[in-house]
């Protein structure tokens, strides 16, 4: 005895039914995982910026990622844009920290964070990410070797020779690998005369030129 049409009918009715909830459950799931994980993601993203800022700003009370502003300066800072996070104390601005500085090294770009304080002396900086060879280049990571901990408490006109040794100046360079710290120490370089020129802008809220 053939079956019933209709029966036929609702069966695949109820199959068709029982897939399209199972597919919506598991998009669903799916969306509720991503944005869980996006979530965690920007957090956890936040909390290694505010290490890395920490790591180099002088003792502030503001929060740096509410204070902040984005200067377009590509000649000076490397990049169309760069982001400024203002340390304050009391309400005072104690420091200025470029994020990031974009070097050109001998493998491609090296960013920077640099921290420069009010009276223009720098409170520290570090390489956040870089392509350099390793055991030559990778030299510029504070990990590896204390020499990028040499910028602290420099200023413009100390070292009057903001080169490295090989070109004149009074920053060591690295061991078969001298592009990558005249890069950075050229970046750096820069920063400071970008400070000097800004420094009243930097610290007015609002969007910085």
């Amino acid at each position: 005895m053939a079956p019933d049409r209709s029966s036929v009918w609702r069966s695949v009715l109820k199959a068709a039914g029982l897939l399209l909830a199972f597919a919506f459950i598991g998009t669903l799931l799916v969306g509720l995982s991503y944005d869980n994980t996006t979530a965690q993601i920007r957090e956890n993203e936040r909390i290694a910026l505010l290490t890395q800022l920490n790591a180099i700003t002088p003792p502030h009370d503001n929060d740096l990622l509410q204070d902040q502003l984005i200067v377009q300066a590509p000649a000076l800072l490397g990049s169309d844009q760069t982001t400024v996070y203002r340390a304050r104390l009391n309400r005072q601005p104690i420091a200025a920290i470029f994020s990031p500085v974009i070097a050109q090294g001998y493998s491609g770009a090296i960013q920077l964070i640099i921290a420069v304080r009010t009276d223009g002396t720098l409170a520290g900086v570090r390489v956040i990410s870089h392509r350099e060879t390793p055991g030559l280049g990778d030299k510029i990571e504070h990990q590896r070797d204390p020499w990028i901990l040499n910028f602290t408490g420099r200023h413009l006109h100390n070292p009057q020779r903001w080169q490295v040794q090989r070109d004149g100046g009074d920053f060591d360079q690295f061991t078969g690998a001298t592009i990558t710290p005249r890069a950075v120490v050229a970046a750096v370089h820069r920063t400071l005369h970008y400070f000097a020129q800004h420094q009243d802008q930097l610290f007015i809220r609002g969007r910085g030129t």
